[in-house]
């Protein structure tokens, strides 16, 4: 059993029975046998396998594919569309999340010389093949979770190597980038952050750079080089992910919604779901609790 063969074992029987995205001592797996409906989600720093099948994720107008033996990479908090654009019962869609930390890149690129640093100037995201000394890293971290004894002394290491795989492979540039505290990817990450917990408020531009000590122009383009979108549209993808979330628990409290997520009127965050969604927000959360029920 090569790698790859091993990762889509382990992980159709980790996610078995699990109708979405199951958390493992902060290993994500995911099992499907339907393709899925597009559903918003704010993806943190992470690599994501795809062991078999096919998704799909969109960054605004950027589409994102990546299929068996291939994964995504993003480097800060993004506002994706992702749906599972391949499975069938005989040969469902598996995959496998890992976290990226930080603080391990920046360890890394001061202990070691990896083939990287060099400036990157595409978006915070990115798909590459894995090559098999990734696989290896990935399989052994899984295996792991077999042996609980091990598991707490060991996995340290093994993330540790992970991180170091990415930093010496194709998307090396892009993943050094959230190890350098003055990155461009850094300095977005920080204004994300504020975005997300200003989310609900009107936020001006002038305070958003000033609390990440940066020119508004300089914040308009860097933020727009990684993230493909400026940071009110962000502001906007993130209210409207977060509304059509609590649509699926309380279709019935549009209005309600709208409100709580920072919009001051019912038309225009109607209008604006419809927009990103295709469908008004009742319409649309309907639809999408009777795609989950066929799925169940």
């Amino acid at each position: 059993m090569n790698h790859l063969e091993e990762i889509r074992h382990r992980v159709a029987r980790l996610a078995a029975g699990s109708p979405r995205p199951l958390w493992i001592e902060n290993i994500a797996v995911f099992s499907t046998e339907r393709v899925t409906e597009p559903l918003g989600t704010i993806n943190e720093p992470m690599i994501a396998l795809t062991a078999q099948g096919a998704k799909r994720s969109v960054l605004n107008d950027r589409i994102f594919d990546y299929y068996s033996g291939s994964y995504l990479v993003a480097t800060v908090d993004l506002p994706l569309t992702s749906q599972i654009t391949r499975a069938v019962p005989t040969e469902p869609y598996l995959g496998l999340g890992v976290p990226l930390e930080p603080a391990i890149i920046a360890q890394l690129l001061l202990e070691g010389d990896p083939a990287v640093v060099r400036p990157y100037h595409g978006p915070g995201i990115a798909t590459s093949n894995a090559d098999d000394s990734l696989l290896d890293a990935l399989v052994r971290l899984l295996r792991l979770l077999d042996e609980p004894r091990d598991l707490p002394v060991l996995a340290p290491d093994v993330r540790r190597e992970i991180h170091w795989r990415l930093l010496n492979g194709p998307q090396a540039a892009l993943v050094g980038q959230i190890g350098l505290a003055d990155s461009r990817t850094t300095l977005v990450a920080r204004a994300i952050a504020w975005i997300k917990t200003h989310y609900d408020q009107v936020i001006r531009i002038e305070d958003l750079a000033d609390e990440v000590s940066m020119s508004v122009s300089s914040l308009n383009r860097h933020f727009r080089a990684v993230t493909a979108m400026s940071p009110l549209q962000y502001q906007k993808q993130l209210r409207l992910q977060k509304a059509r979330i609590q649509l699926l628990t309380t279709p019935h409290e549009v209005a309600a919604i709208g409100y709580a997520v920072g919009y001051e009127s019912p038309s225009q965050f109607s209008r604006e779901y419809r927009r990103m969604f295709g469908a008004p927000p009742s319409q649309d959360a309907a639809r999408l609790q009777t795609a989950a029920i066929v799925r169940e």
